[in-house]
């Protein structure tokens, strides 16, 4: 193991139900010290593929290494360093949030009594539970439940975080505070690997994704670098734009009906100064003129096929 290992590799992975294919040949790089955002419609194989990571179901096929250990060889030495949250958090509901907590940090072999107390404390003020900490898990609301999970995660010193839906059934402010709690796990140097189905919790937080589609992976690596693979497009704004339509037309761009303001994709073979050099020359008042990329929205909809949750 180097410091130049990704933190998640996997290679080749799958995992068949009887004939249908839930994770196909999955290629999958997290690199050390990323957010990564493993992103995907409902359905497409992410929480299998967690699954997988964590031990919890067997590869139909394929290699994982974690932390530069092979899995499941490496599970016993590998799974302490890694904390999880997968299919939302499982608690005692007649126990308090504290006590839940003790409860499993008492069931870690490796973890001190003696330091108990303060580990568990640390935990629920991090995420904000320290006021509730006595109260009675079955009263907790579903956001409350999720934080209680993410504490438990952080009972001891992680390398790696993976977390499947961490903001689900939480506010509009629990999920900024939780989205600060990660950032900031991210700059101790702990990689974070997010699952979600929220394209805007996956653009505010993350550094790096990789989407799903039908089980397969479709895309993957850094944010900005996924925006880049998306299509160029020139907006004009102008008040002459049935005018500016026919203009774009004519010099082989394919104004878009359905936009407001006229714009067309723009291919590699047009240079902007030519589109404008027409307009004007065609006498088109332009008020402004850009390039732009494609959405992150537009771009992972094209992967896909299917739609996101974009409003969380």
């Amino acid at each position: 193991m180097t410091a130049a290992d990704p933190a998640i590799r996997t290679s080749g992975l799958g995992k068949t139900f009887g004939r249908r294919r839930a994770v196909d040949a999955l290629d999958l790089h997290v690199p050390r010290g990323a957010l990564f955002g493993f992103l995907g419609p409902n359905g497409s194989g992410k929480t299998t593929t967690i699954r997988m990571l964590l031990g919890l179901a067997t590869p139909t096929a394929g290699d994982i290494a974690m932390l530069g250990e092979p899995m499941p060889r490496a599970l016993s030495s590998v799974l302490p360093r890694v904390g999880a949250l997968v299919e939302g958090p499982a608690f005692a509901p007649f126990l308090s949030g504290r006590a839940n907590l003790r409860r499993y940090d008492a069931a870690d072999g490796a973890s001190s009594p003696s330091t108990r107390h303060a580990r568990v404390e640390a935990a629920l003020e991090r995420v904000g539970l320290s006021n509730a900490a006595e109260k009675k898990v079955g009263a907790y609301s579903l956001g409350m439940k999720q934080r209680l999970g993410i504490a438990n995660a952080l009972l001891r010193p992680r390398e790696l975080l993976i977390l499947d839906e961490p903001t689900n059934g939480l506010d509009p402010q629990g999920t900024r505070e939780i989205r600060t709690l990660l950032r900031s796990l991210a700059a101790e140097g702990t990689t974070i690997f997010v699952s979600s189905h929220l394209l805007t919790e996956v653009e505010q937080l993350c550094t790096h994704a990789a989407v799903m589609s039908s089980g397969r992976l479709v895309a993957q690596g850094p944010l900005d670098e996924l925006r880049r693979h998306g299509s160029a497009r020139i907006r004009v704004l102008t008040p002459d734009a049935p005018t500016a339509r026919e203009v774009l037309a004519r010099i082989g761009l394919s104004p878009l009906s359905e936009a407001t303001d006229v714009v067309a994709p723009l291919p590699d073979s047009v240079a902007p100064e030519t589109v404008t050099e027409a307009l004007v020359k065609a006498g088109v008042r332009v008020r402004g003129i850009g390039v732009e990329g494609e959405s992150l929205e537009e771009r992972f909809v094209a992967l896909t096929g299917e739609g996101f949750d974009v409003a969380g």
